[in-house]
């Protein structure tokens, strides 16, 4: 199952012709399952232009299958030391949300599609996060 960014999501739905974007078009296409979690929920509506564009994202939003992080405040602990293990490692993450984000897909054993360097500089770093390449559905 994949995860999906905000970045990829917004992308897609605004029609915006990236190959993350074309991925997210034939995992749909191809009933591939996937979903999404509160955060990128949260930000994708915050990018509403207005209410009425606002209440048909929630509307859609709302019938996407939705991953949260497991295990309460440890989760969050593990998200923290995502961050360490990167800042260690000379990286840094300019996001606590994508933090959190990884964490989920961490903990509920999904492959993230996104288009956000973070991600990539997490992964590099942090082995059990699995990115999903757009270029698997080719």
């Amino acid at each position: 199952m994949i995860l999906l960014d905000t970045s990829v999501l917004i992308d897609y739905l605004k029609g915006t012709e990236k190959p993350e974007s074309a991925a997210l078009d034939r995992i749909i296409d191809k009933g591939i399952p996937f979903g999404i979690c509160a955060f990128v929920f949260q930000e994708t509506l915050q990018g509403a232009r207005d209410l009425e564009e606002y209440e048909r994202l929630r509307e859609y939003l709302g019938s996407l299958v939705f991953h949260e992080l497991r295990n309460g405040i440890g989760s969050y602990e593990k998200a923290a030391l995502i961050n360490a293990r990167c800042r260690n490692a000379g990286l840094a993450v300019r996001s606590t949300i994508d933090l959190l984000i990884a964490e989920i897909a961490i903990e509920n054993g999904l492959e993230l599609l996104h288009r956000d360097n973070d991600f990539r500089n997490i992964a590099s770093v942090v082995g059990e996060l699995k990115l999903f390449d757009p270029r698997d559905l080719i």
